[in-house]
């Protein structure tokens, strides 16, 4: 069976769709079959951005390796079980569509509780929610104390978590390997990082994720959207040399794709 990756939490803005495009295309670069499911169905920002990158290359007479993007097929409602979901369907349908041909799939869920990320969260055999590094974003999986800045319990994201491992744990299937990605890290405000690192050490011990550095905030990666590419293209697009800022986001995409500890991975670009 696929592999399930699913990028999600409930805020727009941290950089999911960014994640996900990165992290499928560097399984596909490594040679494995890769689906991709974007499960915003109105922003559909991951789903543009496979779209941009087919349009790109059949422009250009490139081909290089691409995950195998699907939309959500429409449920019929005639072929609907009594009491079945016709977003749980719709999921089911495309997954099962996929898994088949694919080694991993990779999901990206919207910024906003819906019932299709709900359903796609108890699927992931690994978890990834990218988080901006400021105390806004913590806010999604916990609360904290304002004075001390202890956690005091886990928030509406941590509590979704926490039950689509419970529906995982009721049907026998592994448990899910969650990592919070602290994403657009920047150079300032190092007591304000220094202080979420600390409450984000504190919560993982308590309701069990991996905390692994993300992406920088970086001009590049708003460039690569419009034509679909990633930064483990540029050297086939002719770009030999590449900058410092390149060069080190790079090693945070190998860095990342180490840190996900997938089965049967191990960077080699």
């Amino acid at each position: 069976m696929a592999h399930i990756i699913v990028v999600g939490n409930e805020k727009g803005g941290s950089g999911k769709s960014t994640t996900c495009m990165h992290v499928a295309t560097a399984l596909a670069r490594m040679g494995k079959r890769v689906g991709a499911l974007d499960l915003d169905l109105r922003q559909r920002s991951f789903g543009r951005y496979l779209e941009n990158r087919r349009a790109y290359l059949a422009r250009e007479g490139l081909a290089l390796p691409t995950p195998e993007y699907r939309d959500l097929p429409e449920a019929d409602t005639a072929t609907l079980e009594p009491g079945e979901n016709p977003y749980d369907h719709r999921l089911s349908t495309a997954v099962a569509e996929l898994e088949p041909t694919c080694d991993f799939i990779v999901i990206d869920c919207p910024g906003s509780h819906t019932r299709l990320s709900q359903v796609a969260h108890s699927l992931a055999d690994t978890l990834i929610t990218p988080l901006n590094d400021s105390f806004i974003d913590f806010d999604l999986l916990a609360r904290v104390d304002p004075e001390t800045s202890k956690v005091i319990g886990p928030s509406i994201y941590s509590e979704m978590v926490w039950a689509a491992r419970q529906l995982r744990a009721r049907a026998g299937l592994k448990p899910i390997d969650w990592i919070v990605l602290r994403n657009r890290l920047g150079a300032q405000q190092m007591h304000n990082k220094k202080k979420v690192g600390a409450a984000l050490e504190q919560l993982s011990k308590r309701i069990g994720f991996r905390v692994a550095p993300g992406f920088s905030e970086r001009v590049i990666f708003r460039e690569l959207f419009p034509r679909g590419l990633t930064l483990l293209d540029l050297r086939d697009l002719g770009v030999e040399s590449l900058n410092i800022s390149n060069v080190a986001a790079r090693q945070e995409l190998r860095d990342l794709i180490r840190e996900l500890r997938l089965p049967g991975i191990e960077p080699n670009f």
